[in-house]
């Protein structure tokens, strides 16, 4: 038997889930341009030249479309207790519920803290999980986000 994430039977789309940052701007304004980092800015670089649908993984909203206007804030998953993170992963199943189905591939620009209760959730609904820089310190993610872009 052939399981959904079986890459012959993929039709479906292609997500990306980005991280938060800690830098912010200081007023509100859409969550794309609140983040404030190389990093993020690599990152959404990478993402947008996708042309693929992408999200904004927020320790304090949660799910965050790129328009999606925020106030700045000071949280952070590390911070956070299990109990806290995994309601928060919880928030974010919820809200993804509506952006993707089986056959579908989410692609996770995002440390292990925010991937930890989504990954096996979005595997057991059919969802393939790729995490393209896995293991790989700020550094080498940059690089790989340069090359990549």
């Amino acid at each position: 038997m052939t399981s959904f994430t079986d890459p012959r039977l993929r039709s479906g789309k292609r997500i990306f889930l980005v991280s938060c940052v800690k830098d912010k701007c200081l007023s509100p304004m859409p969550a794309k341009d609140i983040y404030r980092s190389v990093w993020f800015e690599k990152a959404r670089r990478y993402v947008e030249r996708q042309r693929q649908p992408w999200f904004i993984l927020s320790a304090k909203y949660g799910l965050l479309r790129p328009e999606q206007i925020v106030a700045p804030y000071e949280q952070t998953l590390n911070r956070m207790s299990a109990t806290e993170r995994r309601r928060r992963a919880s928030l974010v199943l919820e809200e993804l519920r509506a952006a993707v189905s089986a056959g579908d591939e989410v692609a996770f620009l995002a440390g292990a803290r925010y991937r930890e209760y989504l990954q096996s959730a979005l595997e057991a609904w059919g969802v393939s999980v790729n995490i393209p820089m896995k293991g790989l310190g700020i550094g080498s993610q940059l690089h790989w986000l340069d090359s990549h872009s």
